[in-house]
């Protein structure tokens, strides 16, 4: 599978790299919702969140979370900090490669989420536990 994270580790379209080991690099995404924003991926071509095995998901969100903190100690604006991971085109992936997405926000950044009117209408205690227990049904940890 390529993708334009294969290419990016394969040096085959530049990138500004954080950090990389064995397992997983962070780099600078292209079209930033503000400045810091940064991707962090596993060096394996894996499409789906999970799929990764435990050892790289683990390694992958402790460089998030270092990560993070440096864009904290740094002097990138930075009042709040998202992690967005998107799984699937229905979700937003638009590349088929995992990765995890750590962009700063401060007040009045003009990023926002939209939520559809049904967000707006809590479902009853029943139907929440009908969801629950259809997911416990494939919970295998």
């Amino acid at each position: 599978m390529s993708t334009i994270f294969t290419k990016i580790l394969a040096g085959e379209v530049p990138a500004s790299f954080v950090y990389r080991d064995d397992e997983v690099a962070a780099f600078m995404d292209i079209q930033p919702v503000n400045p810091g924003h940064v991707l962090v991926i596993p060096i394996a071509p894996i499409e789906y969140f999970y799929e990764l095995d435990d050892e790289t998901c683990g390694h992958l969100f402790q460089v998030a979370k270092k990560t993070l903190k440096a864009i904290r100690d740094s002097e990138i604006p930075a009042e709040g900090i998202n992690l967005f991971l998107a799984d699937g085109a229905s979700a937003g992936q638009e590349t088929a490669h995992v990765h995890l997405h750590i962009f700063p926000r401060f007040q009045d950044d003009g990023f926002e989420l939209k939520f559809a009117e049904r967000y707006f209408q809590l479902p009853s205690r029943t139907d929440l536990d009908a969801v629950a227990y259809q997911i416990r049904q494939f919970l295998k940890l």
